[in-house]
Order: C-alpha cells, then structure tokens, then sequence
C-alpha cells in the first residue's frame, strides 16, 4: 500500500479541515449584551408587567389575576377620560410651542452671538444652574411670586396698573403652562444648541455673498439644519409634560386635571390595573407621537 501512495502522479488524500468561526464576530454581541440584560431587567420588564396587570380584576383590597377587558373599555368608553386625555395634548402643546420658540432664539443667541467658545460654555452652564435643586422647589417657588399677595400682583397693585390682584395668576392653567415651560425649556436648548453648533459657518458666510438677508439665512439655512435638534428636544418636551402630574396638581390647585395625574390618583385609591390600563394607553400614544415625529425629521445623525 505504502508503494502505490508513493508512485509519482498520485496525491495523498488529505485531511479535510474543520471550520472555524471566527470568534470576532460574537465581539459585538458580547459588547451589547450588558445593556441588553439592564434594558431588558429594568425597562422591558416592568412595562410587560403593566401590560399583564392591566388585564386583571380588582377590588376595594387587592388584585385578582385574570384577562378581562373592561379597564380598557372604562379607560377608552369613558368622556372624563377622553376629555383629561384632550387636556393633557393641550398642555403639551402649548408647552411644546412655548419651549421651543424660546429655547430655540437662547440657542441661536448662544451658538452665533457668542463670540468665544469658553464664553459659549460658561453662559450654558448658567442655564443648567436652576436644575441644581428638584422640580418640586422650582415649582413652588412661582407660589410667592405668583399669590393674590405675591410679587406680581403686590407691585401692579402699588403701581396704580390694577386695582385689585389679578386672581388667575396663580393655580389656574396659566400657572401650570408657566411653571411647565420654566421646568422643561432647557430639554429644548440643548439639543438645538448641539444642532446649532454643527452649522458649518461658510454655509452662512455663502449665503449672505449670494444676497440673502438676516432672515432669509435664517428660514432657509439655520432652521433646516436645526430641525434635528429641534425634534429631539420635541421628543422630551412632550414625554415629560405627558408624564407630569405634580405640577399639574400643586399649580391648578386641583381644578385642572391630566393623565398622569388621573393614574395618580387611581394608584391611590387602590385601583392599579386600572392605572396600568391607562398608563398602556398613554404609552401608546407617546409612541406614536415619538414615531410620528421621527418620520417628519431624520435624528439618526444628531445620535
């Protein structure tokens, strides 16, 4: 047999080889994995937990798993709910419009009218002072200033512009959107200034030599390209106001009313897959708010 092998024209048939997989292409996988078990653990779960118990029975002393539809079609066939629904897109409009219209000229006054970059920093970070303390100490705070015998009403009345105090000042839904807006307006600065200091400056130095005046630079440069910042701020915006309920509570004094505010006081009372149908249906709708949105504007390069 050795002799056959060895005889010139035959090859020895060799061994086949075993495929190997190359271990770098698990790399990322492993790399993701960490943050796939927190997300999953912390974020995932307690959302399908909500979904479960939203579909349970309950009493005035405890929950009874099951899978009854009736806390959906209390949630959806009631006209309170559908009217705090409706109140709480209002505020979040207004809100929304109002954070943005500031937020976006601090930003631009921050990003082109500043002229050194250390300037820039030091003038943002003055911003983010306030949210050195809680919201809850912000939000008072607009109590004395805004009361039948606070700083508002006080000076107009000393000053012979009123005759008496202005009443709506202070827990009526002109408070709430002013303490919302005071909350919420630096989630808006910062996106649109992080958009606005991405603006290649020649962009603005060619359209200026082609003609174009202040505000046609700013319409047709300056706002396109800032639409990303501007989404991204929209998104948190809108995410915070539909969640909030302290506000809403402490500044309308109870007259006024919200979702989060709603499934509050449901939790209270006891009623928790109530809440927790409420908080599916919230959730929805933030969702495809949040999608709506990111189809209008693309926000992947700004991530």
């Amino acid at each position: 047999m050795t002799a056959v092998l060895e005889r010139p024209g035959m090859i020895a048939a060799k061994p086949a080889r075993r495929r190997r997989v190359p271990v770098a292409r698990f790399v990322p996988y492993l790399q993701a994995a960490p943050l796939a078990l927190i997300l999953g653990a912390f974020l995932l779960l307690p959302i399908l937990m909500i979904a479960v118990v939203s579909f349970w029975d309950y009493d005035f002393a405890a929950m009874y798993p099951d899978f009854l539809t009736i806390n959906y079609a209390d949630t959806l066939g009631s006209w309170v709910t559908w009217k705090t629904y409706l109140n709480t897109l209002k505020y979040a409009a207004i809100v929304w419009a109002l954070t943005l219209f500031v937020g976006f000229w601090v930003a631009y006054f921050l990003a082109f009218h500043i002229g050194t970059t250390a300037m820039q920093m030091v003038l943002f970070l003055v911003c983010t002072v306030p949210f050195l303390t809680s919201n809850i100490i912000r939000m008072i705070s607009w109590i004395p200033v805004l009361g039948r015998n606070g700083l508002v009403n006080s000076t107009l009345v000393e000053i012979g512009l009123i005759p008496k105090p202005i009443e709506w000042l202070l827990y009526s839904e002109f408070a709430v959107v002013l303490a919302m807006v005071h909350l919420y307006t630096l989630f808006m600065v910062t996106p649109i200034f992080n958009t606005l200091m991405r603006i290649d400056k020649s962009l603005i130095e060619a359209a200026r030599d082609a003609g174009a005046s202040g505000w046609q630079v700013l319409w047709n440069v300056v706002i396109p390209l800032a639409k990303p910042g501007m989404a991204i701020g929209t998104i948190f915006v809108v995410t915070l106001v539909m969640a909030d309920f302290s506000t809403v509570q402490v500044m309308s004094g109870g007259q006024s009313a919200s979702v989060a505010l709603m499934m509050k006081n449901q939790m209270s009372l006891l009623q928790y897959p109530a809440a927790a149908a409420n908080a599916v249906v919230l959730l929805v709708l933030v969702l495809l708010m949040v999608a709506g949105i990111l189809r209008i504007v693309d926000i992947r390069k700004e991530l």
